[in-house]
């Protein structure tokens, strides 16, 4: 691991050598997790490979309610994928209606504003932040009861609204 992970960090300093205003800095994943969570603020964006990508989105996932709310995205030279941000989770909940589909939901709005359709991503999610503000409908994850179709409806009868 230690020649790829010093082949990944030099690229990406002579990469960085051609945006001379961005700053980049290194730092061990273990070391990383521990600032993650005791100052995330220090973090703008973060690259890595997928390995400790993973490591630290479920420790990120962790700090703001868990894998079911977090969005995700890979972005490539000529390809994006958008995908919740945390993966292979919920695998006791599969068929029982009762995942989150925030992550999803948001990750779609991603997507729609990736293309250029930022009303639409926005639309989708305001409507996700404001039914989760209410508190009207909240999944297992979050403290509720409400069921995945639930929770979707209310997002959709929320953007009716809007």
């Amino acid at each position: 691991m230690k020649l790829a992970d010093g082949l990944f960090r030099n690229t990406v300093k002579r990469v960085g050598e051609d945006y001379p205003t961005l700053e980049t800095n290194d730092m061990i994943v273990d070391n990383a997790s521990m600032q993650c969570v005791s100052r995330p603020q220090q973090f703008d964006v973060m690259v890595m490979p997928n390995l400790y990508g993973g490591i630290l989105s479920n420790i990120g996932a962790g700090l703001v309610g868990g894998p079911g709310i977090v969005p995700g995205c890979n972005m490539g030279r000529n390809v994006a994928v958008f995908e919740p941000g945390c993966r292979h989770v919920g695998l006791d909940i599969k068929g029982k209606d009762q995942a989150n589909p925030t992550a999803l939901i948001l990750s779609a709005a991603m997507m729609l504003r990736h293309i250029g359709l930022d009303d639409h991503a926005n639309r989708i999610s305001q409507s996700v932040y404001k039914v989760i503000a209410e508190g009207t409908a909240r999944t297992r994850d979050m403290g509720g009861n409400t069921t995945t179709h639930e929770f979707t409806r209310a997002v959709l009868n929320q953007m009716e609204k809007a």
